[in-house]
């Protein structure tokens, strides 16, 4: 048996301990959001955190395991995601800005560069904080092919802004089957026991990886893209009780142990499928502080606690903000998906910047981490309105359709 690479279990676990603490916040909405861009940003700024600060960092991250090799481990996930491919395109951008007057320890400039390619770009924060939001979102609409933009919104950049990290991943795949547009109607989603909601459901009779999973009554379903190196895994609830969603228990059960397990290829089955999926394309956004606060990240916010003494000598730096806004589109040819992630930081001797929070959600009654590659979520969702799956089985033949 292979041995497991240990920031594959670790950015697994980290994006089931985010969905866990989204879903606990938004249990009737949607959530789509990519995992690996957060935990690429984090890992940024992990790397000049020490002491107590980086202890915890690597706690949210779950990175504990890997903790002295974590930076080699990505900058070697890096350069294996960003591979050209013949199936589909998937790459993923870094970046950072700094305050041109700062003073940035060459050994952080140094490993950011090396480690995740992210170059440091000179802005003039103190006396031109709008432009530089100008230049930070422009790169960010450039690395995602246009679907993010405004990723940073007025008012969360002032003069005491110091650096600014940044990620950006953008996917483009064709589905290793692909659904035909004339078989494509108006159904309706059941959301729960009462409520349904209009959709256009796509729809094709194939073969693939299917397994049910009894001690938590549900399904699940792996459609590959075109090359089969990544896959979108559906997550499906048999049945919905009263007015839940039928999520909640696979929310509460789902941990890394048993992710793996369930999808591993020797449980899941070549099985004829009828597949009834609905068209859909959305657009979140997150403020994240409260939600890493709560994933035990709680020095790196704290002025009076913080450490990034290995960003600069300077003892007053801290993170103040940070934000992720995700794009996803899925029809008959396949997904286009986008994300990016921004980490803020500033001088605590000067004023706080401006707090702002935003909140959007949306995706089908799924968990879908809708790109899995090289045993890495990508990005991941929870769909309750309009993205309809449900099961219904006939001899020799599994159905998702719509009830």
């Amino acid at each position: 048996m292979a041995s497991i690479n240990p920031l594959s279990k670790a950015n697994i676990s980290f994006s089931l301990a985010m969905f866990r603490q989204l879903s606990e916040d938004h249990r009737t909405t949607n959530i789509f959001f990519s995992p690996f861009s957060i935990s690429s940003a984090l890992a940024m700024v992990m790397l000049g955190a020490r002491g107590d600060t980086a202890t915890q960092m690597a706690e949210c991250l779950k990175t504990q395991d890997c903790q002295e090799e974590v930076h080699t481990l990505f900058q070697q996930l890096l350069e294996e995601l960003n591979k050209p491919r013949a199936g589909f395109l998937l790459s993923v951008a870094n970046r950072l800005y700094g305050e041109q007057s700062f003073l940035f320890l060459k050994e952080f400039l140094k490993q950011t560069s090396s480690c995740y390619n992210a170059e440091l770009e000179s802005v003039d924060f103190r006396n031109k904080y709008e432009e530089a939001r100008i230049k930070i979102n422009s790169w960010v609409e450039k690395q995602t092919q246009d679907k993010i933009k405004d990723l940073v919104g007025e008012g969360i950049l002032n003069n005491t802004t110091t650096l600014v990290l940044v990620n950006a991943i953008y996917f483009k795949g064709t589905w290793d089957q692909q659904f035909l547009g004339i078989r494509t109607e108006d159904a309706e989603f059941r959301l729960n026991k009462k409520d349904k909601n209009p959709v256009m459901m796509m729809r094709q009779e194939a073969k693939f990886p299917y397994v049910k999973i009894p001690e938590i009554d549900c399904q699940i379903l792996e459609m590959p893209y075109e090359g089969k190196e990544l896959s979108m895994l559906i997550f499906l609830p048999r049945e919905i009780l009263d007015e839940s969603t039928g999520l909640e228990r696979l929310e509460k059960l789902l941990t890394y142990e048993k992710f793996m397990e369930w999808t591993s290829p020797e449980k899941m089955d070549l099985t004829k499928v009828d597949v009834r999926l609905p068209r859909f394309k959305m657009e979140e956004k997150y403020n994240l502080k409260k939600v890493l606060t709560r994933m035990g990240m709680v020095d790196a916010f704290d002025q009076a606690k913080c450490n990034f003494s290995g960003i600069s000598a300077a003892k007053d730096l801290y993170l103040y903000d940070a934000i992720h806004k995700a794009f996803v589109e899925v029809n008959e040819k396949g997904t286009e998906a986008a994300a990016a992630t921004a980490m803020f930081m500033c001088n605590s001797s000067g004023s706080r910047p401006h707090e702002l929070l935003h909140w959007f959600l949306s995706t089908s009654r799924s968990i879908a981490p809708l790109a899995t590659i090289t045993d890495h979520t990508v990005v991941a969702a929870k769909t309750l309105q309009p993205t309809p799956l449900a099961f219904t089985e006939e001899p020799g033949t599994q159905y998702y359709s719509c009830s």
